[in-house]
């Protein structure tokens, strides 16, 4: 009845009947009912009207950058509190710490790591040391990883194999590897806590953010949890300006995440978390800026030479400290380079408070330090001139050789430790010493003594005896 040639002029000739869609009428009111917006849902307007500003901010932004030129924008102002921006800010952030913090490994999975890794190493028959090779190594990673989950994955990767010492066999100990594990876990946790507390999310910390991380540490640590309430403000704020004295070094007031999370000062506050005091000498304990006996050591001397009780010192009240051993010209020298001046009143009205104290007491108890032997040399320097002449080393030291024979020593001539300086630091140019020449020696910390403290002094001249001194105890034991 139809042939193939009828069959597809008949299909050609449908074709060309069906009209565009743009002249159907139908289509036409659609587009135009759905561009006015009326038949659309909430969260399609919403969506429309972020799109609409956003563009608006678009081309804003092109415009500005095309009216600027080629100078690129280096500042940005911050959302204000309670604003969309800020509130969105808040929300991105708290949602990828949380993120980052479902990531880590808790106490329960590290134990787990430990019982797989002892329970698939070797032993060494030299040493006696618990070793993994390669194939071991594998190994446990897939049996942490079914009992731990994928989380653990991350940390035995062939890159972190090789950063650890290999015996001839190519082994490595599996104590370095979980010390690690533990060390990355722990600086992660501390990284995450002190962001959180970072209001403006910029990575530096304030001092009373970094004063709040500290206080929520206190009960995790075992020597601290049976602080006082009454001292734990007071703790804080100690502890606190030692990360700002090492992690500040321009006193911006502000301490950036990533140096206080590499400074020793948060292994020295993470030391505390042994579980007995008794474990720790005293020396060690003294030694410690973070242990309470430190904290209120440095808490009564204050309070001891504030004589008037205005929370201040004055020069008079600080030429006790140490029982006086410090010479009279390097108390000067400190009130003028770090003791701020008062808004009222000269020179002579000018006091320290109890941070400038702290810091005070941070340099001559850090003198071997960078940040220490800095705070120091400003003193040393009488001049400003950024170093020491041999005029500036005599007049130094003067006074610690009148302190010297006020307490009965033997006769010295000043001009042969003057010498002995010199040659101690040996510095680049004969005529002058720098900070760089003092740090670059290994002994610029002796040589501030010497020059600021009439017992620092004595131990250097009484030094081999000293160093016998201690020898012996070890010789008897």
């Amino acid at each position: 009845m139809y042939s193939g040639s009828s069959d597809g002029e008949g299909h050609e000739a449908a074709q060309r009947k069906i009209p565009p869609a743009s002249s159907m009428l139908w289509v036409r009111n659609l587009r135009r009912f759905i561009g006015s917006g009326t038949g659309l849902g909430s969260e399609a307007l919403m969506e429309l009207e972020t799109k609409r500003i956003l563009l608006d901010i678009f081309k804003e932004k092109q415009q500005k950058s095309a009216e600027a030129g080629t100078i690129p924008s280096f500042y940005k102002k911050k959302p204000e509190d309670g604003s969309i921006s800020h509130r969105v800010q808040r929300l991105a952030k708290y949602r990828f710490l949380k993120k980052q913090s479902d990531l880590l490994l808790n106490a329960d999975d590290l134990d787990a790591m430990w019982v797989c890794l002892r329970e698939n190493c070797v032993i060494d028959d030299a040493t006696g040391a618990e070793k993994m090779n390669y194939e071991d190594f594998c190994h446990i990673a897939s049996v942490c990883t079914e009992q731990i989950g994928p989380k653990c994955r991350r940390f035995f990767s062939p890159s972190n194999f090789m950063k650890f010492e290999k015996d001839e066999q190519g082994r490595i100990a599996i104590l370095p590897f979980y010390l690690y594990v533990m060390r990355t876990v722990s600086l992660t946790q501390a990284r995450i806590d002190m962001s959180e507390l970072d209001e403006d999310s910029d990575g530096f910390l304030q001092p009373q953010e970094m004063e709040a991380y500290i206080r929520g540490l206190i009960p995790n640590l075992a020597q601290l949890r049976d602080m006082p309430a009454s001292f734990v403000q007071m703790y804080c704020r100690i502890a606190a300006q030692k990360f700002f004295f090492f992690c500040d070094p321009h006193r911006r007031g502000k301490a950036c995440i990533k140096k206080v999370l590499l400074s020793n000062c948060l292994q020295e506050l993470m030391e505390l978390h042994q579980e007995s005091e008794e474990e720790v000498t005293d020396t060690e304990q003294a030694e410690n800026w973070f242990s309470m006996a430190s904290a209120k050591r440095v808490c009564d001397i204050f309070i001891l030479l504030d004589k008037d009780n205005n929370g201040t010192l004055s020069k008079q009240e600080l030429r006790e400290y140490a029982d006086g051993a410090l010479t009279e010209i390097i108390i000067e020298r400190v009130f003028d380079e770090h003791v701020r001046r008062g808004k009222v009143g000269g020179a002579s009205s000018r006091e320290m408070d109890f941070d400038s104290y702290l810091d005070f007491v941070l340099a001559l108890e850090n003198k071997d330090t960078p940040e220490g032997l800095t705070y120091l040399f400003r003193c040393l320097d009488l001049n400003g001139r950024g170093y020491l002449t041999t005029a500036d080393i005599h007049s130094l030291f003067r006074d610690v050789h009148q302190k010297w024979i006020e307490g009965g020593n033997y006769e010295l001539c000043i001009e042969d430790v003057r010498d002995e300086i010199w040659d101690m630091v040996k510095p680049a140019d004969p005529l002058r010493i720098t900070l760089a020449d003092l740090l670059a020696c290994k002994q610029g910390g002796t040589v501030a003594s010497m020059l600021i403290d009439v017992r620092g002094f004595w131990a250097h001249d009484n030094r081999e005896n000293l160093l016998q001194e201690e020898e012996e105890p070890e010789e008897e034991s």
